[in-house]
């Protein structure tokens, strides 16, 4: 009888390094991507939106929580889990969507401002004369209309808010014209650099705030609401048309803006200090206030 051959079995036992090898990276790597592809589509769908859109969406997210979860001016009326949000974003219902129309509106308002000014300083003779001393434009702000000083040509007396006869025509021509507009504007006088006073008791900082407010009295005295005039400031040598020529005379000059209504409303909460001051507490009877 033959020998029957013996089956050797060897087992070998693993090492402990293959628990290293497991599935969790695989689960890491998903999350990275899908991170990814969340950055992406964010950068893309940025990328298509226009600029008055992505004002929105940062007015939007700069609200804190607490405010909009408790009902603040940004949040929709609309039954949406997301403040500020409707059932379709394609819908005006959502507040984003509703300040992107606003924006639109307000900036096609402006333009059609502008062109109405343009044409009215080419029809008018006398306005035509000035064409090289009024600067208009657009602006972060809203429309701009700036009225230039020159050395032949100057709009004030030397050195005083005295109004002469062709700034007042300019001003009180324009007085009816911006009460087409529901927007408000404000009103800044800028001098150049030359020292008006040494002593310091009337500066160029009296002297603008003082033209500023008197080109604002010659538009009332033209027709315009007196409730559109939103701020009336004098800044001086402060922001130079020509910076390269501090005392160029087209420094001197009177700064009209037409504010767009994102502009009102920062200036009018500022103006109200809303969220940013509260009122002090009423003192006990008896203790000085």
């Amino acid at each position: 009888m033959k020998e029957e051959k013996k089956v050797v079995v060897r087992r070998k036992g693993r090492g402990h390094g293959a628990a290293h090898h497991g599935g969790g990276w695989k689960i890491a790597y998903a999350d990275f991507m899908t991170a990814m592809m969340a950055f992406f589509l964010v950068m893309w769908l940025l990328s298509i939106s226009s600029p008055k859109q992505r004002e929105g969406i940062a007015e939007h997210f700069r609200m804190p929580l607490k405010v909009a979860l408790s009902g603040g001016q940004q949040v929709a009326m609309s039954a949406s889990v997301v403040p500020g949000g409707g059932t379709d974003l394609a819908h005006s219902d959502g507040d984003v969507k509703r300040a992107a129309d606003e924006d639109d509106a307000d900036a096609t308002r402006l333009d059609a401002m502008k062109t109405k000014l343009e044409a009215m300083i080419e029809n008018s003779p006398g306005m035509k004369a000035l064409r090289s001393q009024i600067l208009i434009d657009i602006t972060a702000e809203g429309l701009r209309l700036q009225i230039v000083d020159s050395d032949k040509r100057p709009m004030f007396d030397l050195a005083s808010a005295r109004v002469l006869p062709y700034m007042r025509t300019i001003l009180r021509e324009l007085g009816p014209l911006l009460n087409e507009l529901p927007n408000k504007i404000t009103v800044s006088g800028h001098t150049d650099a030359i020292v008006y006073s040494n002593d310091g008791s009337y500066s160029n900082w009296e002297l603008s705030a003082d033209r500023a407010n008197a080109s604002r009295r010659e538009l009332l005295v033209g027709g315009m609401n007196g409730a559109k005039v939103l701020r009336v400031v004098g800044l001086a040598d402060s922001a130079h048309l020509d910076r390269d020529n501090p005392r160029n005379p087209v420094n001197r000059r009177i700064s009209i803006i037409v504010l767009n209504h994102q502009t009102q409303e920062r200036f009018e909460r500022e103006n109200t200090g809303e969220a940013t001051m509260a009122m002090p507490a009423r003192p006990p009877a008896g203790q000085p206030s």
